[in-house]
Parts: structure tokens; sequence; C-alpha cells
């Protein structure tokens, strides 16, 4: 498989777990943190609304999973998905979790703070910086916020 094809794979994953943050009423972002080996350590929603926590972010949850299961708050080599570009609370985490790679499906416009408005992730400043890639499956992502915020009005 190519790398563009195992990126593809594991967004089709986050969607899905976006698609359940959906059902529950919560925003519908998906984030998958798989480890250097390819296999998967975390699977998460947003649950801001269900937990009451402003911090309630796909990936923050996600990445706090992933630290659980392997013991260690230091993700080394580990790749997470995202369907929606992070936030800059996100973005910080993905720093300081020491993630090696990002890869998330649309742009946000207003709060993405890897590309859009800042670029947190791969700032020379901060002691470490993740490889980006960005426009995965973009549209299927845009198109499931889009209607979920269509429904709401």
């Amino acid at each position: 498989m190519t790398q563009q094809t195992d990126d593809e794979n594991w967004m089709w994953r986050a969607i899905d777990t976006a698609k359940k943050a959906g059902q529950m009423g919560e925003v519908p972002v998906g984030a998958i943190v798989v480890s250097a080996e390819g296999k998967i350590l975390a699977a998460a929603g947003n649950r801001t609304i269900t937990d009451t926590d402003p911090t309630g972010h796909a990936e923050i949850i996600a990445l706090r999973i992933a630290a659980t299961r392997v013991g260690n708050y230091r993700l080394v080599g580990s790749t997470v998905y995202s369907t929606i570009e992070p936030c800059a609370m996100c973005a910080g985490a993905l720093v300081n979790a020491r993630v090696a790679r990002l890869v998330f499906g649309a742009h946000d416009e207003r709060f993405g703070a890897v590309e859009t408005m800042f670029d947190i992730c791969t700032n020379a400043r901060l002691n470490h910086r993740l490889e980006v890639t960005s426009g995965v499956l973009a549209e299927n992502c845009r198109k499931l916020m889009q209607d979920f915020f269509k429904a709401r009005r």
C-alpha cells in the first residue's frame, strides 16, 4: 500500500468516528492515533457537550487514550488523523505529545491552527515539529461539517 492509500484508509476511520459524534449531537470531528507500527492506539470524536468539557475535542481525547495505552505522554513515531484542521489547543497538544505526523482532512477557516491561522505544528521556535499532510478526503470531511450545521439551522 502507498502512503496515500494508508492515509485515506485511516481517514475513513476518523470520518466514521466523527459521524458517531455527530449522531450524539456533538460537532462531528473524529481523530485516530496510529502507532509507528501501524496499530490503532485510540479513536475519539468530539465530546465537549457530552462531557461538559471545553477541552473535549476529538484530538485531545484520542491523545489521552493513546498515552494511557502506551504508558507515556510522549507518542513518539505516532500519526494522528483528524477530520478537521486542529485548533490551537489541539495543535499544541500534538506538539507536546511529540506526535511525528498529522494528517487532516478539511481546513478550518475560523479556528485552524496548523496551516490556516497559525503554524503551530511546524513552528521552528517550538521544541518539536510534526510532518503535516492536509487535504486527505477534504471534501468528505467538509461535507460532514456542513451537513451537520445545516441540519441545526
